[in-house]
This record gives C-alpha cells, structure tokens and sequence, in this order.
C-alpha cells in the first residue's frame, strides 16, 4: 500500500503527530494524578525519596534494555508491542491495586514513570523518520505543542471524572489503556499507509551508549550537562514538599485525586501560555540568556514566598515555576545550547543527557532529601529545605552564565571561520 498524497504533506502529517503526541500525554496525565494518590495512600510523602531512588534505578536498567533490543527489533514493531505491553499492564495494576499492600502503590508509580519515558521517547523516535531536519524545525513546534494540551484535557477529564462521576481514582488506569489502544490502532493505521517506512530500520548503536564519551572531553557539554544535574537535584526537594502539602491537607483518596488532576491542568495551560506566547517574547528581546534564567530565578523567588508562607497555594506556585517552565521556556532555551554542537554528536550526547544523565540524576537529589531528613541528627523542616533549594538555584544560575561565555565564544568562533572562508572565496586569483 502507497503512501497517499495527502499524508505526504508535512501539514497533514504534523496534525496526526499533533493529536498521536496530544493522545500520549493525555494518557500520561490520567496515570499522574492516580499514580501520585496512590501511592500517598500506601506510604507517607518522607518515604517518597526513596521510590525516586528505585524509580531511578528501574528506569536506568529499562533503558538500557530498550535501547539492546531496538538493535534486535525496529522502531515501528517495537512502538506496536511496547502499546500492547502498556495496555495489559494498566489492567493487571487495575486488579492489583484493588489490595491493601503497598507494593502494588510503589510499583505503578514507578511504571508511570518508565511509561513517560518511554512513549515519549517512542513518539519523537518516529516524528525523527517521519520528517526531514528542514521540516522538523518548521514543525516540531506545532507537534510538541500538542503534548502540552495534551497534558491539560488529560488532567481536566481525569478530574472531571473523580468528582462527577461514580470512577474511583484506579478506574483512570482503564481510561488510559482506552486512550494507549486508541494510540496502538492510529500507529498501526499509519504503518499501513507508509507514513513510518524509515522506522523499519534497526538502530546500529544507540547515541546514548556513545554519546559519554563525547560529553567527557568537551566543557561545554559537560556545562550543560551540569545545569541537568542542578535542575534534578532542586526539582525532587519542590516535588516532596508539595506532596507533604498534598498529604496534608487531603488524607482521604479520592478528594486528593482531584485536586492534583486540577492542579495538573492549571500546571499544562501555564505552560502553554509560556510556551506560545511569553517564550517567543522573552527570547527574541532579552536573549537567549534570560530565558535560561527564567526558571532558576523564579523557583528562588517563589520558594522564599513558600518560606515564608508554607500552604496550598504557595506550594502549588513553586511547583509551577519548576514544572511549568521546566516543559516551556526552559526546554526552548536548553534546546538553542545544541545548535553550536556538530550534529554527529549532538544527537549522541543529547541522547545520553537526555536519556540516561537527567533520568539518573534525580538519585542525587533524592539521596539529598534522604541525607537532610532521614541519616542526620537534625530534624529539617521545610524551611530548612528550602534554603537548600535557593542554594541550589543560585550554584544553578552559576553554572548557566559560565555556559552562556562558552556559548558566545562558540558562536563567535563559527562567525570569524564564516568570515575568513566567504573572503577567501571573493579573493580572485593571483
């Protein structure tokens, strides 16, 4: 069967991607709230460091035996399975979680985790075979926006259906294996149609596996992988005080659902806004620079008003600044540091930072929390915490300005070999 014409326009083709990644995370934004509930009914939040820990671990060991058999097995049967996989684990956690145990609790927040990870990085995999470089920076920004609406009807339905419904909070693992199916038929739908033709090719080495070795001789990349590691040292210290919120002020199941679904909604169209309208802005007037200070300076700022004024609402602020501008204007920002690097190994070493280094590195920052709050004498409070995390925003801010130096003398480096090679070329012949 040929591709038809109309799936061969770029603007066809973006629309399904659009609505396959706006499917991916409205899935993942059912299995959020849930997982988060859940597992605050199994274990009190102090404990939650070290799931992240675990979490972590799994997640490390999965990738890497993800990244073994896409050598075995290609993209486009591997998607196909992993839905199926997803869609039978959903029901087999929907029966387990009917039980008193914790385990069940601990083990879905951690195959939330993975499946995050997972589809997302399946989804981009094939968006990679379907476009062109050309095409995907004309529409990989339409697509990605996709997954942040995605996030906001997500989390809207799943509150909608907690609180005027008669579903409890582990039927939305059903309404997510609903929405996973409905991904697995439009892929397989668009296998058929030759829209995924590239995708039938086994990788040869996965960039995550090389790029290591490219990272350690380069201090721009080592830079950048440093803000990574800064980001995920602060995030899991906003998330566990917004979780000891959470566990405070709604100890009954259902009612907390909802209000972490709700708060996820108002968390993706924060970041829509960002995205479409306060990035471009801030980015075009003040630089690439201050789009890279926006998260760190705001997560300083809003974690001093959490200090001050522990409660619902501040919490639920400083989570946003985290979250909210880390899937915006920080994502923007951080993509534009890859431009100056050869695209041989940009891919490898984004691959491994992106994949293996920010996935891992949140074991540091739960080790921190750990440290602070379980292996010490002291008994830290939140604003003890959270004197950690403006601490951890200013070391942040610190490695940022030294990598934007090396950002500019890059850029000023490509501009003077520019320049001697066009009046090399307009030097007539002696």
């Amino acid at each position: 069967m040929k591709q038809t014409g109309v799936l061969k326009l770029p603007a066809t083709r973006s629309a399904i991607m659009f609505g396959n990644f706006f499917l991916i995370i409205m899935a993942l934004y059912q299995l959020k709230p849930a997982s988060r509930s859940l597992v605050l009914d199994a274990i009190s939040a102090d404990q939650l460091p070290w799931v992240w820990v675990g979490s972590a671990l799994i997640l490390f060991v999965s990738i890497i035996i993800y990244e073994y058999l896409l050598e075995k097995i290609d993209r486009f049967s591997m998607v196909l399975a992993t839905s199926l996989i997803f869609i039978s684990l959903l029901a087999v956690f929907w029966l387990l979680l009917n039980g008193s145990t914790p385990i069940a609790a601990i083990a879905f927040y951690i195959f939330v985790d993975l499946f995050g990870v997972v589809m997302v990085e399946q989804f981009w995999s094939l968006a990679n075979s379907v476009y062109s470089t050309r095409e995907g920076k004309s529409w990989y920004g339409l697509v990605g926006t996709g997954g942040l609406v995605g996030g906001a009807v997500g989390s809207t339905t799943a509150a909608f259906l907690i609180k005027s419904t008669p579903l409890q909070t582990k039927d939305l693992l059903l309404v997510a294996a609903a929405i996973v199916l409905v991904i697995f038929l439009l892929t397989w739908w668009l296998g058929r149609q030759k829209v995924y033709e590239n995708a039938h090719l086994k990788s040869q080495l996965s960039d995550s596996q090389r790029g290591w070795r490219y990272l350690i001789k380069s201090r721009y990349l080592l830079l950048i992988a440093a803000v990574m590691l800064m980001v995920q040292l602060v995030s899991p210290m906003v998330e566990y005080q917004f979780m000891h919120v959470i566990q405070d002020l709604y100890p009954e199941r259902e009612a907390r659902t909802h209000v972490l679904s709700f708060f996820f909604s108002i968390l993706s169209v924060f970041a829509i806004v960002v995205n479409l309208l306060i990035t471009p802005f801030i980015l075009r007037s003040f630089g690439l620079l201050a789009g890279l200070l926006v998260q760190p300076v705001s997560m300083f700022v809003t974690t001093f008003g959490f200090m001050i004024n522990p409660g619902l609402w501040t919490s639920s602020v400083m989570k946003i600044s985290d979250r909210g501008l880390s899937y915006s204007i920080n994502r923007a920002s951080k993509e534009l540091l890859y431009i100056p690097v050869d695209q041989s190994v940009m891919y490898q070493v984004k691959g491994w930072i992106d994949m293996f280094g920010y996935r891992t590195f949140k074991i540091f920052g739960a080790l921190i929390i750990i440290a602070l709050t379980q292996w010490t004498g002291l008994t830290p409070t939140f604003i003890d915490l959270n004197w950690v995390i403006m601490l951890g925003c200013v070391i942040w801010i610190g490695f940022l300005i030294s990598l934007y130096h090396d950002y500019q003398a890059i850029r000023r480096h490509e501009q003077d070999v520019f320049t001697v090679n066009r009046n090399l070329s307009e030097t007539p012949d002696s």
